[in-house]
């Protein structure tokens, strides 16, 4: 053979594998919304920088006639190129090859790439539209699948990791992606399930759909499990770019610095009676995050999710900044269940990541209740604790109005190795609320409980006596919130802290 001949042939096994499992379902791909692996990928990646791995990898299957149906590639794209100039690892699987299903050697194709990203200390996104296990394989599958679960767990806070889920994820596929940092998914096109509706209506008789089991709006708003909704594939792949972009490579790597011409000094008057008068009047949480970011950004994450608290990305000075802030628009920002569970994942990410964390305080306490009591606020609420607690990357808490009770303790006070604590003339730190208080001081007592409330609040519901104490730093004019939250930073820049040698903690779970 010519190395002419040589070279078509490399070229005629490109292009096989390129085409996937045929061009009449890629057109089905298309009908039903969805991009390609290969279209995915190249939407993730800068322009021209992608470079496949294991194109002409094939399954080694004999049963059930597979040895007549072999794909080069074996129905998932694997490589690495720059996002925003940056390596990052990927796999895209392609649902046109055997429905994206997984293969002893698809499996390893996946090992690959992200082997290669913890030794290089770079991003892992994995692009999930897969039947699941290849069910003509048996176990072979099966032990691939663990073998990914392995390096998930191992790459967990050593290098970010990012699961998109653009068409079904289904049974035990599903535990790759909840190990990993991030999820997304695509709205009417994807879901994510432990066992699907058939089985469900077999062994309870409920019957529900795919879109209401584990649809993107079901996990983002409900279950929790996913952190964005997309309304499309391209829309999915944007935001992992611009989540990509808050991110430090890896665990040794600081958070990436972009250049701002928003002003660090820039004052922002509105904001000396943003906040009520009457304590229990609400106020947008969100609003206040983007009056002091830079350009007013504020990439949230778990939106629908918990929305008494607020968590998300905003960078002050072109330096990325965690947020985590209590939402009065919302149950009045009280702590609950699922409060706490997101609060303490996202805290738990910027601290294994060197991302500084900024608390935004206005808290009445924990929602009341037995369904929280039974279902564990308990333990819930002290995941929060014990994450904020645990965290060694600078913090810094500004409580705006309530900071009562426990929850005050928990909300990144001074007690727990806050930094920096700031609050508002607003401020009110005190056990609990002036009615509730009085209710309990003056119980049976006659008088005039109003005057009582009013000599409460006026002794006990401000941020004065913490401020003697030194539990807040400095009561500051709401007006140069965002100056002074970017000089403090910029002084712990280089904090060094560090928790007792230790395998690892036990977080209540």
């Amino acid at each position: 053979m010519t190395l002419e001949a040589k070279l078509e042939e490399l070229e005629r096994r490109k292009r096989e594998s390129e085409l996937g499992g045929g061009q009449q379902r890629i057109d089905r791909q298309h009908s039903e919304g969805k991009l390609t692996a290969r279209e995915r990928i190249a939407l993730l990646f800068d322009p021209g920088s992608f470079q496949e791995l294991d194109q002409l990898v094939v399954h080694r299957s004999t049963d059930f006639g597979m040895e007549k149906q072999r794909i080069p590639g074996d129905g998932v794209v694997t490589g690495y190129g720059t996002v925003q100039g940056r390596p990052v690892y990927a796999f895209a699987q392609d649902f046109t090859v055997f429905g994206g299903s997984l293969s002893e050697t698809y499996a390893a194709k996946i090992v690959k790439i992200m082997d290669l990203a913890m030794k290089n200390g770079a991003p892992i996104v994995g692009l999930n539209d897969s039947g699941g296990a290849r069910i003509q394989e048996g176990v072979v599958s099966l032990g691939g699948y663990a073998d990914i679960f392995l390096r998930n767990t191992l790459a967990s806070g050593v290098v970010p990791q990012i699961s998109a889920i653009m068409g079904p994820c289904a049974g035990g596929a599903v535990y790759s992606p909840a190990i990993t940092d991030f999820i997304l998914m695509v709205k009417n096109t994807s879901y994510m399930f432990v066992t699907g509706p058939d089985v469900i209506k077999t062994v309870t008789h409920e019957e529900v759909t795919k879109e209401k089991l584990g649809g993107a709006e079901t996990h983002s708003q409900i279950s929790g499990v996913a952190h964005f909704a997309a309304e499309s594939d391209e829309d999915c792949l944007g935001t992992i770019r611009e989540l990509l972009s808050y991110l430090p490579s890896n665990n040794l790597e600081d958070p990436p610095h972009i250049a701002t011409r928003d002003d660090i000094n820039r004052v922002d008057a509105q904001l000396d009676t943003f906040i009520p008068e009457s304590s229990n009047q609400p106020y947008e949480m969100r609003d206040l995050i983007r009056t002091i970011a830079d350009e007013g950004h504020f990439l949230e994450v778990h939106q629908q999710y918990a929305r008494n608290l607020v968590v998300g990305f905003i960078r002050l000075n072109g330096y990325p900044v965690g947020v985590v802030a209590n939402q009065p628009a919302f149950l009045a920002g009280v702590l609950d269940i699922n409060a706490s569970r997101k609060g303490a994942r996202f805290v738990r990410f910027c601290d294994a990541f060197n991302i500084p964390l900024l608390v935004f305080e206005d808290v009445p306490g924990f929602l009341p209740g037995t369904d929280q009591e039974y279902g564990g606020i308990i333990i819930h609420g002290a995941k929060l604790l014990y994450s904020l607690a645990e965290a060694t990357v600078p913090k810094v808490t500004v409580i705006t109005r309530k900071a009562y009770g426990g929850a005050y303790c928990v909300m990144n006070s001074k007690h727990i190795r806050a930094d920096m604590n700031f609050a508002y003339p607003t401020a009110e730190i005190a056990v609990m609320g002036a009615e509730g208080a009085v209710n309990i001081l003056y119980k049976g007592a006659g008088g005039d409980r109003e005057a009582k409330i009013a000599e409460y609040r006026e002794k006990f519901a401000n941020p004065y006596i913490a401020a003697e104490r030194g539990y807040v730093d400095e009561i500051i004019e709401p007006r140069f919130t965002r100056r002074k939250l970017i000089t403090t930073f910029a002084m712990l820049r280089n904090k060094r802290d560090r928790n007792p040698p230790r395998k690892h903690g036990n977080i209540p779970l």
